[in-house]
């Protein structure tokens, strides 16, 4: 599939708790349209590889993360930003960001059930830091959800990458 569908640059902001889909639609969705994201995630493993998210790495990587995502979004495509459980703080900012450069936010919140979510976060996967069931729940506690007045879909993290898409991109090809 082409980009060409978007009628304008979107900051697609994935959310979600721990284990709900969110990473798993994200590099689909980037791998299909061949758009760059910045994965949270990511970059807390290369950079800290096991402690997750404690207080101090979490300030590091959105620094990171704020300085990345203003060099990306000069390049006027639609681009993926896979974040944590972000602060309303950190939403707000991020949306400032989006629109100095002409973007549209789009917030895409992943929803899945608490104990499929949980099984998820808190499995083994090689090469991916194990999250402890306390760091798990901490991120629940800390997941603020999109505001009503943000662009924001709602798909399920347990169906399909083809029917998440389809929403996605049904909201995307929309004209202004």
């Amino acid at each position: 599939m082409k980009s060409s569908i978007f009628n304008r640059p979107h900051l697609v902001i994935m959310v979600g708790i721990p284990g709900s889909g969110r990473s798993y639609f994200a590099e689909h969705f980037a791998e299909t349209f061949k758009a760059p994201i910045i994965s949270y995630d990511k970059l807390q493993q290369e950079l800290f590889l096991n402690s997750l998210h404690d207080k101090a790495s979490v300030k590091i990587i959105n620094g990171v993360i704020y300085y990345i995502l203003s060099e990306t979004l000069k390049t006027e495509r639609t681009v993926i930003l896979d974040g944590p459980v972000f602060s309303k703080e950190s939403n707000d900012l991020i949306s400032k960001i989006a629109k100095q450069f002409g973007y549209e936010p789009l917030y895409v919140w992943v929803q899945t059930d608490p104990i499929t979510a949980k099984q998820r976060a808190l499995k083994h996967i090689a090469g991916k830091p194990v999250m402890s069931l306390d760091q798990f729940e901490e991120l629940v506690k800390q997941f603020n959800p999109p505001k009503r007045a943000t662009n924001t879909i709602v798909i399920s993290g347990k169906h399909t990458y083809t029917s998440q898409l389809k929403i996605v991109l049904k909201y995307l090809a929309e004209p202004i």
